[in-house]
């Protein structure tokens, strides 16, 4: 049960597929992780959509920057090498579809960020690695 930050400039997808967008990332990132897609995963696996003035993303080369940066946090052992090959290629073509802009593709960061043995919690029970093998298997 990973969670998805998209950040983005406010502009860059239309509104009409917020949805779309958060739907096909964490449905992505469940199959990278080679999880079911099935209650719980489907409904604890969050994406959440921080959309910034145009102005408030910046690089050295411009002050208008078109980049976006989607955070995976995971579980423990959630993603093998595979799975971070499939998830950063599968998430950046998502991007650039939803963005309508084909270059939005170089202009994409995925950051890959595992959580701690222990270190995940949800519906007030902290779970380790052993709790999301066995979920897997499920």
């Amino acid at each position: 049960m990973p969670t998805i930050d998209i950040t983005a400039p406010e502009d860059l997808f239309p509104a009409e597929v917020h949805r779309q967008l958060a739907e096909e990332l964490t449905t992505a990132l469940l199959q990278a992780e080679g999880a079911p897609l099935a209650p719980p995963f489907l409904e604890n696996t969050a994406a959440y959509l921080h959309l910034l003035p145009a102005g408030a993303v910046h690089t050295a080369g411009t002050a208008a920057a078109r980049t976006v940066r989607v955070q995976v946090l995971t579980p423990p052992d959630a993603l093998d090498r595979e799975g971070q090959i499939r998830f950063v290629a599968e998430a950046t073509d998502i991007v650039a579809r939803l963005a309508q802009d084909p270059t939005q593709r170089s202009r994409t960061w995925v950051l890959l960020t595992e959580a701690v043995d222990g270190g995940w919690g949800v519906a007030g029970r902290a779970l380790d690695s052993a709790f999301f093998a066995g979920a897997r298997r499920s």
